[in-house]
């Protein structure tokens, strides 16, 4: 039977959601803000999915589950029937609040949730759980689930299921500042700044070192320039605010954002991208 999931906004991790529940049979329907956007999104779905293809990592044709996907240019445009909702929108809590309201009209029967990657979850509602992809979402394997009180068994059981069926391997963590893995993770980035700060070594040193003495996929500095030096900048200060000044973002990274540097995105980071 062919489930009907929705995401909620189309940029870099909303499409990569969409391209994975795509690669798992579902229909699917990107909410974006705008005809503009909404364009946007479904092009990066479509150019996401036929890179893949190109890999021999589909089953299938990029054009074949295109053929599942629909773009709508607000959430009221929503279909009532759809099962599943996660919001990929930017991460600020007022925004994501509003969203959710919306998707509630939209949708009342959805199991919602979110893909924020530091924000309390609870706060976004009582009937939110955390569906914590990771970057780029074709190819990392991880979902963190992130839990609460609010919610009840049937929903985390439901999202747990869903993000099985999609090929990722699960760990469930309770909704605390930064979760488990975003928490973790900044430490290291951040101090990988401050050395690179400081003279220690150059950024290709200290990512290879990672890499090579720690088993890292990839660097931390080249991690943080794929994530985005302003999300990252955006993290550090939440969790400055939550948990104390260990998380106080170098003068590096401040600098970095303030001059557009923002990593990947923009062509310059920490490293060049051009």
């Amino acid at each position: 039977m062919t489930r009907f999931a929705a995401v909620v906004g189309g940029g870099t991790m909303g499409a990569g959601i969409a391209h994975v529940l795509l690669a798992a049979g579902d229909r699917v329907t990107v909410a974006e803000a705008g005809d503009e956007r909404a364009a946007a999104a479904k092009e990066a779905v479509a150019r996401s999915l036929r890179k893949a293809e190109e890999r021999g990592k589909l089953d299938g044709t990029a054009d074949e589950l295109l053929a599942r996907l629909d773009v709508v240019s607000a959430v009221d445009r929503l279909a009532g029937d759809v099962q599943l909702v996660i919001e990929a929108v930017p991460e600020d809590v007022a925004l994501k609040q509003r969203v959710l309201a919306d998707i509630r009209r939209a949708c009342p029967a959805a199991l919602l949730a979110s893909n924020t990657s530091s924000l309390s979850v609870r706060q976004l509602g009582d009937d939110v759980i955390g569906m914590h992809f990771f970057n780029p979402v074709p190819v990392q394997t991880l979902l963190e689930l992130v839990v609460h009180d609010g919610l009840g068994a049937e929903q985390v059981t439901a999202a747990r299921e869903w993000g099985e069926s999609l090929g990722k391997t699960v760990i469930e963590v309770r909704d605390s500042p930064g979760f488990a893995t975003s928490r973790l993770g900044v430490v290291v980035g951040l101090e990988a700044i401050r050395m690179l700060e400081e003279g220690v070594a150059s950024a290709e040193d200290i990512d290879t070192g990672m890499r090579l003495g720690y088993g890292w996929p990839m660097g931390p500095l080249r991690l943080t320039d794929l994530v985005g030096l302003d999300v990252r900048l955006s993290i550090a200060e939440h969790l400055t605010r939550e948990l104390g000044p260990r998380f106080t973002p170098p003068d590096l990274l401040r600098n970095k954002v303030a001059r557009g540097e923002l990593g990947r995105k923009t062509g310059r980071g920490f490293f060049d991208w051009d």
